[in-house]
């Protein structure tokens, strides 16, 4: 038996999945400043968090500041064409070294006192360090992260245990052996970005989740998304774990963009042009895989009730010099729909805080949202 056909039997519809009495996460889980600090110290630093994808620094030289589970960090591609990570903090007396949200260098120097670094993180400037006796600029080089790539994106895990370990004792290819080759047909390391959009959301970061893993809300909040895609054709194939989520079905000649028509040359070689894939990625990814692109969402948690989300759309670069690209009408639809869902989660945030709030049942249609609390749990015991 052939992986495509494996992946094909996998497959399984949602509505099977709910275990009895399977209900919501408690108002703490919400709202409690003690729990947020707790998901910072147990969850946002020691699991591998996404940061970008290898194309926001395509030469020697460019970086990105990537803020992640309370740290600056400089990403970069150094002079050799390796991507590394550092702590944005100079050794001489911390302060912070690039302000920029991105941009290109030839090197990384302190805007206080000129300590000027090497894009591979060591130290070749310190005016008026040689005075001083026993200082050795090898001795001071930036501070690393663990750093490491999938299938393009980039993963940094602030633990201090062995360099690419996480929590869990495992480094980014161990963590992401469940998911080797299958995703791709999608080609998702060579894509090229075509717009990003930031959001600030007055909502907890778990309830993106939540709401991002079910379509049963769709009918109501998403009717543009409904005529397209049926909320109920949702079939799952990761039902437990860090990774879950599965395929829902496309209108035939149809996709997901405000005019209904494919937007652009499809990323690779899709077996079945009328499938949309979203899966979530423990604990700050969502993964939605389409025909023609691939829109990522990542989540930066800012407090109990409030998050930023950064979503990227990103096209095969053949799509860029074609004369039926039309990347807007599957970002116009997108803005819309995430629009859309983060209003009700907001809602959710709202009602949750209420002393009327309390657990309420998952339906048949909620089962990966009744998993991913599950992990969570797991994570957070």
């Amino acid at each position: 038996m052939d992986s495509s056909m494996a992946t094909k039997i996998a497959f399984r519809k949602d509505a099977e999945t709910v275990a009895d009495g399977a209900k919501s996460l408690p108002q703490k889980y919400f709202v409690a400043p003690e729990i947020f600090a707790k998901e910072q110290s147990g969850v946002f630093s020691k699991e591998w968090l996404l940061v970008g994808h290898q194309s926001q620094i395509p030469k020697p030289g460019h970086y990105f500041v990537a803020p992640i589970g309370g740290e600056s960090l400089i990403i970069v591609r150094d002079q050799g064409s390796t991507i590394r990570g550092f702590y944005n903090v100079c050794r001489h007396r911390g302060t912070r070294l690039k302000e920029d949200a991105c941009g290109h260098a030839s090197a990384i120097q302190c805007p206080y006192h000129a300590w000027t670094y090497r894009l591979d993180g060591r130290l070749i400037g310190a005016p008026h360090m040689d005075e001083v006796p026993g200082f050795d600029k090898a001795d001071y080089s930036l501070r690393a992260v663990n750093l490491g790539i999938w299938e393009g994106f980039i993963f940094v895990n602030l633990a201090n245990e062995a360099a690419g370990a996480n929590g869990s004792g495992k480094s980014l290819e161990e963590w992401f052996a469940p998911l080797n080759g299958k995703f791709s047909h999608w080609n998702m390391s060579i894509l090229q970005p075509a717009k990003r959009i930031e959001y600030d959301v007055q909502a907890n970061w778990k309830l993106m989740f939540e709401n991002y893993s079910e379509c049963y809300h769709c009918p109501g909040v998403h009717p543009q998304l409904q005529k397209v895609s049926p909320y109920d054709s949702a079939e799952n194939d990761l039902r437990e774990g860090p990774f879950l989520g599965g395929f829902m079905k496309i209108n035939p000649g149809k996709s997901l963009t405000m005019s209904g028509n494919a937007c652009a040359a499809f990323v690779g070689k899709i077996e079945n042009l009328q499938q949309v894939f979203y899966y979530s990625i423990f604990p700050n990814m969502l993964l939605s895989l389409h025909p023609e692109y691939v829109m990522v969402h990542q989540l930066l948690p800012q407090s109990p009730g409030r998050t930023l989300i950064v979503c990227d759309w990103l096209f095969h670069p053949d799509a860029f010099n074609r004369s039926d690209f039309k990347p807007d009408d599957a970002i116009e639809f997108w803005n819309m729909t995430n629009t859309q869902d983060w209003h009700v989660c907001e809602l959710s945030q709202q009602g949750i805080t209420s002393r009327a709030y309390e657990p309420g049942p998952y339906s048949s249609r909620e089962s990966i949202p009744a998993a991913w609390d599950r992990y969570y749990l797991g994570v957070m015991d």
